[in-house]
């Protein structure tokens, strides 16, 4: 039985990639021998891109990585795409299977692949979908559950983005926070590798993964990713895997400590308490901005002026200039609040009596 929360640690998924050769996964397997991962990990079919890249070798490879798991005492999870993808897997022995961003994105895919698992009550890990969207990144797990898998935990590797970004998948960690929210049953295991795209950052991201109370990582490791097949840049040794490892602070969840208990409770309270009265204060930011909505409709004047914008930009940022609050922060606070303000102007100068 595989258990996604350990009591004592985070859970740990490690292995290449891509499973090219047997010679590759057995050397990469026996480099991760003495780690403490919990699943060995190898894509057989790699959904690309782009036509004429490297895809995966198929059924093949599970033998390789059966015969590396055995070799190491560690089960094996492969990526499924479809439901021939499934029926090979688990003829194989496949202990875990893992469904991929590429593949949570389309509800239609995810509902086969849930049907030609019913019964097994096999492992499953749920990839967020490509695009940030929360809903269907739940839907699919629904979608597991429906069937009767209860063994079920989702991984976060990032969304695509076209801005411009260290990540090749941006974190977005506020939807991995919004799912762990609405589904807290549901383990949470962050792979950096995917996040990244390259070996630099592979630290800094499961360290907030960790701190964020996620419940495990996946990484990427090859015993030499100079040579790897596909995401070469992102894949690191074994060796420099077992550096990064111990380089991570674990944090705890909770403390049994009930001297420090008091202590988050107290500053909790403080801050329960300015929470409410940064509400009050917005709720009557609103009303004078709706009294601003009623004199614009009176005197037929839009509701957008740039220049008032711009002006409030400017004065907020001088504000906070030199103390603890980020620019970034500050304009989405006041994006949110301008685009409040100007949604209930846009009711009142629609109604047909400017009293409403």
């Amino acid at each position: 039985m595989i258990d996604f929360r350990p009591k004592d640690r985070p859970f740990l998924i490690a292995g290449p990639c891509s499973a090219e050769t047997r010679k590759q996964v057995l050397a990469t397997a026996e480099g991760l021998k003495n780690l403490p991962i919990d699943l060995l990990r190898g894509g057989i079919w790699k959904p690309r891109t782009r036509p004429g890249n490297f895809e995966g070798v198929g059924e093949e490879a599970i033998g390789w990585l059966k015969e590396a798991g055995e070799k190491i005492g560690k089960p094996i999870t492969v990526e499924v795409a479809n439901t021939s993808h499934v029926e090979i897997a688990l003829k194989g022995g496949v202990d875990v299977l893992w469904i991929g961003a590429r593949t949570t994105v389309n509800p239609f895919m995810v509902q086969e692949i849930a049907e030609a698992l019913q019964g097994t009550n096999i492992p499953i890990l749920v990839k967020n979908p490509v695009n940030p969207d929360v809903e269907l990144w739940i839907g699919a797990i629904e979608r597991l559950h429906s069937v009767g898998l209860n063994n079920v935990a989702a991984i976060h590797r990032g969304f695509s983005t076209f801005q411009k970004s260290p990540f090749r998948n941006s974190p977005n960690w506020n939807i991995p926070i919004e799912l762990k929210r609405r589904m807290p049953s549901v383990p949470i295991i962050c792979d950096p590798s995917h996040i990244c795209g390259n070996r630099e950052l592979l630290g800094e991201v499961a360290q907030k993964a960790i701190d964020l109370s996620m419940n495990g990582l996946m990484l990427e490791s090859h015993y030499n990713p100079a040579e790897a097949w596909s995401d070469s840049a992102q894949q690191v040794t074994p060796e420099k895997l077992e550096e990064i490892l111990k380089g991570l602070v674990w944090r705890n969840p909770d403390s049994q400590d009930l001297e420090v208990k008091a202590k988050l409770e107290e500053l909790r309270a403080t801050i329960d308490g300015l929470d409410r009265d940064i509400l009050d204060l917005l709720i009557e930011r609103l009303d004078v901005s709706r009294d601003i909505g009623q004199y614009k409709k009176a005197h037929n004047l839009t509701i957008l002026q740039h220049e008032r914008w711009n002006e409030i930009l400017h004065d907020r940022e001088a504000h906070v200039e030199g103390k603890q609050l980020s620019v970034r922060f500050l304009h989405k606070f006041l994006e949110a609040i301008h685009e409040e303000s100007i949604q209930q102007q846009t009711d009142i100068m629609n109604s047909k009596n400017a009293d409403n």
